[in-house]
């Protein structure tokens, strides 16, 4: 079997996209299955796989310039793809570099899977384009729609995308390492060093962005420290809201992106995980904090909603509601003896969630998509037309004028 995914997102990026592949690609590795990405990051020399990712020229993202946007036309990928023949294509987001994909596999008769990751049209109103909301809606969906299935990593976000009109969906959740994310990691010198000590220690890990609703988290430290309340704030990533934070906190600590040894101390080292997002399909963050036995105070919206479970092992807050995430977040400062209670059912929740079996279960749908179509001359059932991006571009723009 022989799989070509392409994907903006892969190390030395940090977000939850690249980490999913990365582990896939580990998945794969170790079942000796051939794969290539095609992709604008090359991952360090330390990842095993990074022989096997073809890095194509990329243009920044313009709202966020940690992101590039990668430009498949012009560099002969058909002939590469034809000399891997794979046997399967996956795609990560409705990215020309994705269609692109697609727009092969649809020429070569060969089943497409997506992997649905990010609620990219949630994040339009946080940049003025709330006009753009139900534009964006029907994009992703024509996106999405193409493929013979689209894997969501909740039963949660699998529910939200049904009801708008998405099509073949399947489970794919997300995994964790045990062994990188314990509560083994703990350093009390670093608990000395910021002089901590009875102090809880709040931690957010993610990109310091506006659609993380970090504004929210403001909000809410500000009132329970004019309470009165004692405790620090960790920040472990970087983005375009970081400044904003700092001025309003500026004794607080804030480490920019971080990985490998240094997070997982970080994670282990800290008491109270807090994550106010309500755009998360997932939240491998959540995971992470659970497998270091840390309780999380989240949202009621989105894939974290699916993961905490209130009084066992965290809270749950109304959505953009700063006064609640504020009373959650107070539980513990008012009752720090019960962390240990809330750390038994992070850690339980965390075990339930294993890598190779997780991706286990998508390579079997694979070989069940290869048995389905290989051979057959007319190739998958219902394969759409390829399409530019271009071309569906200006189609849209005609339906819409008139």
């Amino acid at each position: 079997m022989k799989i070509a995914y392409f994907t903006e997102s892969v190390p030395p990026l940090t977000d939850g996209v690249a980490r999913t592949y990365t582990r896939l690609a580990e998945t794969l590795n170790s079942k000796k299955i051939d794969f290539r990405f095609f992709t604008p990051m090359l991952p360090t020399e330390r990842e095993p796989w990074r022989g096997r990712v073809r890095k194509v020229p990329s243009v920044p993202f313009p709202l966020y310039r940690y992101y590039r946007v990668g430009i498949p036309y012009g560099q002969n990928l058909d002939s590469l793809l034809d000399s891997f023949q794979p046997d399967l294509v996956q795609v990560a987001a409705p990215t020309p570099l994705c269609i692109y994909g697609q727009n092969y596999a649809f020429r070569k008769k060969l089943p497409v899977v997506a992997s649905y990751h990010t609620h990219f049209v949630d994040y339009f109103p946080y940049y003025g384009f709330s006009w753009a909301v139900d534009l964006g809606w029907q994009f992703m969906k024509w996106f999405y729609n193409r493929n013979m299935t689209t894997v969501a990593p909740t039963q949660g976000t699998i529910g939200e995308l049904s009801g708008r009109g998405f099509q073949n969906l399947m489970r794919w959740p997300r995994g964790i390492d045990g062994h990188k994310f314990s509560p083994n990691h703990r350093n009390m010198d670093l608990r000395k060093k910021w002089s901590l000590g009875k102090q809880l220690l709040l931690l957010f890990v993610g990109r310091m962005v506006a659609e993380k609703d970090l504004a929210d988290l403001a909000e809410a430290v500000l009132s329970l420290r004019q309470k009165g309340y004692k405790f620090q704030l960790a920040f472990a990533g970087d983005g375009p809201y970081r400044a904003i934070m700092e001025k309003q906190f500026p004794k607080d600590h804030f480490l920019g992106f971080i990985q490998g040894p240094k997070l997982s101390e970080l994670y282990a080292t800290s008491d109270l995980f807090v994550f106010p997002s309500t755009t998360e399909t997932f939240g491998n963050v959540v995971l992470e904090a659970f497998a270091s036995g840390l309780p999380v105070v989240g949202v009621r919206k989105g894939g974290v909603a699916d993961l905490v479970q209130n009084r066992v092992n965290g809270f749950l807050a109304k959505p953009n509601d700063p006064k609640d995430l504020a009373r959650r977040i107070q539980f513990f400062l008012d009752h720090p003896r019960s962390l240990p209670q809330y750390k038994k059912g992070a850690l339980s929740t965390a075990a339930q969630f294993d890598w190779p079996t997780i991706n286990g279960r998508l390579i079997s749908h694979y070989e069940y998509l290869i048995r389905e179509y290989k051979g057959k001359k007319t190739g998958p059932r219902n394969v759409p037309s390829p399409v530019s991006p271009l071309e569906f571009s200006m189609n849209w723009a005609k339906s819409l004028a008139g």
